[in-house]
Protein backbone atom coordinates (compact mmCIF):
# COMPACT_ATOMS: atom_id res chain seq x y z
CA UNK A 1 0.00 0.00 0.00
CA UNK A 2 1.24 3.88 -0.83
CA UNK A 3 1.68 5.76 2.17
CA UNK A 4 1.22 9.64 1.84
CA UNK A 5 5.36 10.20 1.81
CA UNK A 6 4.79 8.24 -1.59
CA UNK A 7 3.42 11.26 -3.34
CA UNK A 8 3.68 14.21 -4.84
CA UNK A 9 0.56 16.42 -3.74
CA UNK A 10 1.84 20.37 -4.90
CA UNK A 11 -1.33 21.47 -6.20
CA UNK A 12 -3.02 18.19 -6.50
CA UNK A 13 -6.96 17.94 -5.73
CA UNK A 14 -6.57 14.86 -2.53
CA UNK A 15 -9.24 13.58 -1.51
CA UNK A 16 -9.40 12.08 1.85
CA UNK A 17 -11.89 9.63 3.48
CA UNK A 18 -12.00 10.32 7.46
CA UNK A 19 -13.97 8.57 10.12
CA UNK A 20 -15.49 11.36 11.21
CA UNK A 21 -18.44 9.58 12.54
CA UNK A 22 -18.36 10.80 16.47
CA UNK A 23 -21.19 10.15 19.20
CA UNK A 24 -23.34 13.50 19.53
CA UNK A 25 -25.13 14.68 22.71
CA UNK A 26 -29.13 15.31 22.56
CA UNK A 27 -28.18 18.72 22.23
CA UNK A 28 -26.18 18.02 18.45
CA UNK A 29 -22.66 18.67 20.20
CA UNK A 30 -19.87 16.04 20.19
CA UNK A 31 -19.36 14.72 22.96
CA UNK A 32 -15.89 12.78 22.01
CA UNK A 33 -13.79 14.04 19.04
CA UNK A 34 -11.14 11.68 19.53
CA UNK A 35 -11.22 10.25 15.95
CA UNK A 36 -11.37 14.21 14.61
CA UNK A 37 -8.10 14.48 16.57
CA UNK A 38 -6.76 11.80 15.44
CA UNK A 39 -6.73 12.22 11.55
CA UNK A 40 -5.16 16.02 12.17
CA UNK A 41 -1.30 15.10 11.41
CA UNK A 42 -2.53 13.43 8.02
CA UNK A 43 -4.26 17.00 6.99
CA UNK A 44 -1.54 19.20 8.59
CA UNK A 45 1.23 17.26 6.46
CA UNK A 46 -1.58 17.07 3.27
CA UNK A 47 -1.89 21.04 3.73
CA UNK A 48 1.98 21.81 3.99
CA UNK A 49 2.76 19.76 0.90
CA UNK A 50 0.51 22.36 -1.24
CA UNK A 51 -2.58 20.06 -1.31
CA UNK A 52 -5.75 21.16 -2.21
CA UNK A 53 -7.93 19.22 0.37
CA UNK A 54 -11.41 17.31 -0.18
CA UNK A 55 -12.93 15.77 3.37
CA UNK A 56 -15.25 12.89 3.40
CA UNK A 57 -16.51 11.20 5.92
CA UNK A 58 -20.56 9.49 7.03
CA UNK A 59 -21.84 10.49 10.20
CA UNK A 60 -24.55 8.49 12.12
CA UNK A 61 -27.45 6.36 10.00
CA UNK A 62 -29.00 8.61 8.08
CA UNK A 63 -30.13 5.38 5.44
CA UNK A 64 -30.19 7.57 2.30
CA UNK A 65 -32.20 10.62 3.33
CA UNK A 66 -31.05 14.16 4.49
CA UNK A 67 -31.23 14.03 8.17
CA UNK A 68 -30.63 18.00 9.41
CA UNK A 69 -29.58 17.06 12.72
CA UNK A 70 -26.75 14.78 11.10
CA UNK A 71 -24.92 17.30 9.35
CA UNK A 72 -21.39 17.92 9.26
CA UNK A 73 -21.37 21.35 11.20
CA UNK A 74 -20.22 20.13 14.11
CA UNK A 75 -17.45 18.74 12.19
CA UNK A 76 -16.47 21.54 10.46
CA UNK A 77 -16.43 23.68 13.87
CA UNK A 78 -13.83 21.17 15.25
CA UNK A 79 -11.14 21.13 12.26
CA UNK A 80 -11.65 24.76 12.42
CA UNK A 81 -10.97 24.85 16.13
CA UNK A 82 -7.81 22.43 16.02
CA UNK A 83 -6.43 23.00 12.31
CA UNK A 84 -6.34 27.19 12.92
CA UNK A 85 -7.21 27.58 9.30
CA UNK A 86 -10.47 27.80 7.42
CA UNK A 87 -12.73 25.24 6.33
CA UNK A 88 -15.25 25.62 4.14
CA UNK A 89 -18.61 22.78 4.13
CA UNK A 90 -20.23 22.11 0.86
CA UNK A 91 -23.83 21.62 1.17
CA UNK A 92 -23.79 18.00 -0.71
CA UNK A 93 -20.56 15.47 -1.41
CA UNK A 94 -21.56 15.91 -5.28
CA UNK A 95 -23.03 17.83 -8.07
CA UNK A 96 -22.61 21.40 -10.05
CA UNK A 97 -21.81 23.49 -6.58
CA UNK A 98 -19.09 21.12 -5.76
CA UNK A 99 -17.45 21.03 -9.47
CA UNK A 100 -17.34 24.80 -9.81
CA UNK A 101 -15.96 24.80 -6.13
CA UNK A 102 -13.10 22.69 -6.81
CA UNK A 103 -12.11 24.51 -9.61
CA UNK A 104 -11.25 27.47 -7.95
CA UNK A 105 -9.90 25.69 -4.90
CA UNK A 106 -6.03 26.94 -4.24
CA UNK A 107 -3.41 24.67 -2.48
CA UNK A 108 -3.97 25.34 1.48
CA UNK A 109 -8.03 25.26 1.15
CA UNK A 110 -10.24 22.56 2.46
CA UNK A 111 -13.66 21.50 1.49
CA UNK A 112 -15.30 19.36 4.04
CA UNK A 113 -18.20 17.34 1.96
CA UNK A 114 -21.40 16.77 3.28
CA UNK A 115 -22.34 13.27 4.88
CA UNK A 116 -22.27 10.64 1.95
CA UNK A 117 -24.76 8.50 3.55
CA UNK A 118 -27.38 11.33 2.99
CA UNK A 119 -26.97 9.05 -0.17
CA UNK A 120 -28.39 5.28 -0.78
CA UNK A 121 -25.59 4.85 -3.37
CA UNK A 122 -22.84 5.17 -0.48
CA UNK A 123 -23.79 2.26 1.53
CA UNK A 124 -24.73 0.28 -1.58
CA UNK A 125 -21.25 0.91 -3.20
CA UNK A 126 -22.37 2.22 -6.61
CA UNK A 127 -20.39 2.98 -9.39
CA UNK A 128 -21.10 5.94 -10.75
CA UNK A 129 -21.87 7.39 -7.38
CA UNK A 130 -18.26 6.47 -6.66
CA UNK A 131 -16.91 7.87 -10.25
CA UNK A 132 -18.76 10.90 -9.38
CA UNK A 133 -17.10 11.51 -6.07
CA UNK A 134 -13.86 10.39 -7.87
CA UNK A 135 -14.12 13.50 -10.43
CA UNK A 136 -13.18 16.25 -7.33
CA UNK A 137 -10.14 14.38 -6.97
CA UNK A 138 -6.87 13.87 -8.46
CA UNK A 139 -5.80 11.42 -5.47
CA UNK A 140 -7.61 9.48 -3.05
CA UNK A 141 -6.51 9.11 0.71
CA UNK A 142 -8.00 6.50 2.86
CA UNK A 143 -7.32 7.76 6.19
CA UNK A 144 -10.76 5.91 7.71
CA UNK A 145 -9.48 2.74 9.50
CA UNK A 146 -12.65 2.64 11.77
CA UNK A 147 -15.29 2.49 8.31
CA UNK A 148 -12.72 0.16 6.31
CA UNK A 149 -14.14 -2.80 7.35
CA UNK A 150 -16.71 -1.67 4.93
CA UNK A 151 -17.42 -2.21 1.43
CA UNK A 152 -18.71 1.37 0.67
CA UNK A 153 -18.46 3.94 -2.40
CA UNK A 154 -16.48 6.14 -0.81
CA UNK A 155 -14.00 2.94 0.66
CA UNK A 156 -13.50 0.46 -1.93
CA UNK A 157 -15.08 2.37 -5.27
CA UNK A 158 -13.12 5.46 -5.36
CA UNK A 159 -10.13 3.35 -5.36
CA UNK A 160 -10.87 1.91 -9.05
CA UNK A 161 -10.88 5.55 -10.31
CA UNK A 162 -7.67 7.47 -8.51
CA UNK A 163 -4.21 6.81 -7.48
CA UNK A 164 -4.69 5.79 -4.07
CA UNK A 165 -3.03 5.50 -0.65
CA UNK A 166 -3.28 5.32 3.27
CA UNK A 167 -2.93 7.98 5.96
CA UNK A 168 -0.83 8.84 9.05
CA UNK A 169 -3.49 7.34 10.99
CA UNK A 170 -4.82 4.11 9.16
CA UNK A 171 -0.62 3.65 8.40
CA UNK A 172 -0.48 3.73 12.06
CA UNK A 173 -3.41 0.87 12.95
CA UNK A 174 -2.49 -1.39 10.47
CA UNK A 175 1.52 -1.68 12.19
CA UNK A 176 0.56 -1.56 15.60
CA UNK A 177 -2.19 -4.44 15.10
CA UNK A 178 -0.01 -6.38 13.06
CA UNK A 179 2.50 -6.35 15.56
CA UNK A 180 0.51 -7.23 18.35
CA UNK A 181 -0.57 -10.59 16.53
CA UNK A 182 2.38 -11.13 15.04
CA UNK A 183 5.20 -10.11 17.37
CA UNK A 184 3.91 -9.01 20.76
CA UNK A 185 6.38 -8.69 23.82
CA UNK A 186 5.77 -11.73 26.07
CA UNK A 187 3.86 -12.00 28.69
CA UNK A 188 0.80 -10.91 26.40
CA UNK A 189 -2.59 -10.18 28.54
CA UNK A 190 -5.94 -9.25 26.46
CA UNK A 191 -8.92 -8.01 28.22
CA UNK A 192 -12.07 -8.83 26.51
CA UNK A 193 -15.64 -6.99 28.10
CA UNK A 194 -18.47 -5.56 26.92
CA UNK A 195 -21.39 -7.87 25.55
CA UNK A 196 -22.73 -9.33 22.07
CA UNK A 197 -20.27 -12.61 22.65
CA UNK A 198 -21.15 -13.46 19.10
CA UNK A 199 -19.03 -10.60 17.93
CA UNK A 200 -15.71 -11.42 19.83
CA UNK A 201 -15.95 -15.32 19.86
CA UNK A 202 -13.26 -14.87 16.35
CA UNK A 203 -11.38 -12.75 18.13
CA UNK A 204 -11.03 -14.44 21.67
CA UNK A 205 -10.07 -17.61 19.77
CA UNK A 206 -7.50 -15.31 18.00
CA UNK A 207 -5.87 -13.60 20.13
CA UNK A 208 -6.33 -16.24 23.19
CA UNK A 209 -4.43 -18.16 20.65
CA UNK A 210 -1.01 -16.23 21.20
CA UNK A 211 -1.99 -14.32 24.68
CA UNK A 212 -0.93 -16.18 27.97
CA UNK A 213 -3.88 -15.28 30.12
CA UNK A 214 -7.01 -13.58 29.03
CA UNK A 215 -9.36 -12.11 31.28
CA UNK A 216 -13.08 -11.69 30.33
CA UNK A 217 -15.89 -9.29 31.80
CA UNK A 218 -18.93 -10.64 33.69
CA UNK A 219 -21.53 -10.36 30.89
CA UNK A 220 -19.48 -12.36 28.38
CA UNK A 221 -19.02 -14.66 30.83
CA UNK A 222 -22.53 -15.22 31.12
CA UNK A 223 -23.05 -15.02 27.33
CA UNK A 224 -20.48 -17.80 26.96
CA UNK A 225 -22.62 -20.45 29.66
CA UNK A 226 -25.96 -19.37 28.23
CA UNK A 227 -24.90 -19.84 24.59
CA UNK A 228 -22.85 -22.62 25.20
CA UNK A 229 -20.13 -21.52 23.33
CA UNK A 230 -17.26 -23.78 23.24
CA UNK A 231 -14.05 -21.33 23.07
CA UNK A 232 -10.54 -22.94 21.38
CA UNK A 233 -8.48 -22.45 24.59
CA UNK A 234 -10.28 -22.40 27.80
CA UNK A 235 -7.83 -23.17 30.12
CA UNK A 236 -6.12 -19.36 29.06
CA UNK A 237 -9.29 -17.67 30.16
CA UNK A 238 -9.40 -16.04 33.64
CA UNK A 239 -13.07 -15.22 34.45
CA UNK A 240 -14.30 -13.29 37.29
CA UNK A 241 -15.50 -15.26 40.50
CA UNK A 242 -17.74 -12.27 41.97
CA UNK A 243 -19.62 -9.50 40.48
CA UNK A 244 -22.52 -6.73 41.39
CA UNK A 245 -25.65 -8.17 39.57
CA UNK A 246 -23.54 -9.35 36.52
CA UNK A 247 -23.35 -5.14 35.91
CA UNK A 248 -20.11 -4.72 37.28
CA UNK A 249 -17.29 -7.32 38.38
CA UNK A 250 -16.54 -7.69 42.43
CA UNK A 251 -13.55 -6.84 44.55
CA UNK A 252 -11.99 -10.39 44.15
CA UNK A 253 -12.11 -10.33 40.85
CA UNK A 254 -10.17 -6.83 40.73
CA UNK A 255 -7.22 -8.33 42.70
CA UNK A 256 -7.12 -11.23 40.29
CA UNK A 257 -7.18 -9.51 37.57
CA UNK A 258 -4.60 -6.86 38.90
CA UNK A 259 -2.14 -9.76 39.51
CA UNK A 260 -2.42 -10.99 35.97
CA UNK A 261 -1.87 -7.56 34.44
CA UNK A 262 1.28 -6.76 36.63
CA UNK A 263 2.88 -9.80 34.99
CA UNK A 264 2.23 -8.56 31.54
CA UNK A 265 4.45 -6.40 29.08
CA UNK A 266 1.57 -6.45 26.20
CA UNK A 267 -1.88 -5.59 27.31
CA UNK A 268 -5.03 -5.68 25.13
CA UNK A 269 -8.32 -4.56 26.18
CA UNK A 270 -11.45 -4.34 24.15
CA UNK A 271 -14.49 -3.00 26.01
CA UNK A 272 -15.95 -2.43 29.38
CA UNK A 273 -15.98 -4.94 32.76
CA UNK A 274 -19.18 -3.04 33.55
CA UNK A 275 -22.23 -0.88 32.80
CA UNK A 276 -20.02 1.94 32.74
CA UNK A 277 -22.58 4.05 31.63
CA UNK A 278 -23.92 4.21 35.30
CA UNK A 279 -21.18 5.60 37.45
CA UNK A 280 -21.94 3.18 40.38
CA UNK A 281 -21.05 -0.20 38.06
CA UNK A 282 -17.82 1.82 36.35
CA UNK A 283 -15.47 1.09 39.55
CA UNK A 284 -14.16 -2.34 38.22
CA UNK A 285 -13.13 -0.83 34.85
CA UNK A 286 -11.82 2.32 36.33
CA UNK A 287 -9.56 0.21 38.48
CA UNK A 288 -8.12 -1.98 35.73
CA UNK A 289 -7.31 0.98 33.78
CA UNK A 290 -5.15 2.21 36.94
CA UNK A 291 -3.69 -1.27 36.70
CA UNK A 292 -3.15 -1.07 32.94
CA UNK A 293 -1.48 2.08 33.29
CA UNK A 294 0.59 1.25 36.62
CA UNK A 295 1.85 -1.78 35.19
CA UNK A 296 3.69 -0.03 32.33
CA UNK A 297 3.51 -2.88 29.77
CA UNK A 298 3.07 -1.82 26.77
CA UNK A 299 -0.96 -0.90 26.08
CA UNK A 300 -3.58 -0.99 23.50
CA UNK A 301 -6.95 -0.34 23.63
CA UNK A 302 -9.86 -0.08 21.21
CA UNK A 303 -13.71 0.10 20.69
CA UNK A 304 -16.46 2.90 20.90
CA UNK A 305 -17.39 2.54 24.66
CA UNK A 306 -14.00 1.88 26.01
CA UNK A 307 -12.20 5.09 24.25
CA UNK A 308 -15.00 7.30 25.12
CA UNK A 309 -14.92 5.86 29.05
CA UNK A 310 -11.10 6.66 29.06
CA UNK A 311 -11.19 10.06 27.23
CA UNK A 312 -14.09 10.45 29.52
CA UNK A 313 -12.30 10.13 33.11
CA UNK A 314 -9.09 11.95 31.21
CA UNK A 315 -6.36 8.72 30.55
CA UNK A 316 -6.58 8.15 27.26
CA UNK A 317 -3.36 9.77 26.31
CA UNK A 318 -1.35 7.52 28.98
CA UNK A 319 -1.97 4.37 26.93
CA UNK A 320 0.67 3.63 24.00
CA UNK A 321 -2.02 3.56 21.46
CA UNK A 322 -6.04 4.23 21.06
CA UNK A 323 -7.76 2.66 18.23
CA UNK A 324 -10.11 4.97 16.47
CA UNK A 325 -11.49 1.33 14.35
CA UNK A 326 -14.80 -0.64 16.94
CA UNK A 327 -16.08 -2.91 14.45
CA UNK A 328 -12.51 -2.80 12.13
CA UNK A 329 -10.13 -3.07 14.63
CA UNK A 330 -11.82 -7.13 15.69
CA UNK A 331 -12.36 -7.73 12.38
CA UNK A 332 -8.45 -6.82 11.98
CA UNK A 333 -7.77 -9.14 14.58
CA UNK A 334 -9.31 -11.91 14.06
CA UNK A 335 -7.66 -12.27 10.69
CA UNK A 336 -10.55 -10.68 8.70
CA UNK A 337 -9.67 -9.04 5.45
CA UNK A 338 -10.90 -5.42 5.36
CA UNK A 339 -12.03 -4.91 1.99
CA UNK A 340 -10.88 -0.92 2.83
CA UNK A 341 -6.70 -2.04 2.61
CA UNK A 342 -7.72 -5.20 0.25
CA UNK A 343 -8.44 -3.00 -2.74
CA UNK A 344 -5.55 -0.21 -1.82
CA UNK A 345 -2.65 -3.60 -2.20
Amino acid sequence: MKTLKDFDFKNKRVLVRCDFNVPLDDKGLISDDFRIKQTIPSIEYLIKKGAKLLLMSHLGRPEGKVIESLRLTPIQDKLMEYLDLSVAKANDCLGKEIEKWVQKMQPGEILLLENLRFHKEEEENEENFARELSKSGDIYINDAFGASHRSHASIVGIPKFLPSGIGFLLEKEVKILTDLMENPKKPLLAIIGGKKVETKVKLIDKISGIADFLLIGGLIQKEIKEKNIQLKYPQKIVEPIDGIDNKDIGLKTIEIFKEKIKTAKTIFWNGPLGQIEEEKFAKGTEEIVKSILESRAFSIVGGGETVEFINKIGLAEKFNHVSTGGGAMLEFLSGEKLPGLEVLK
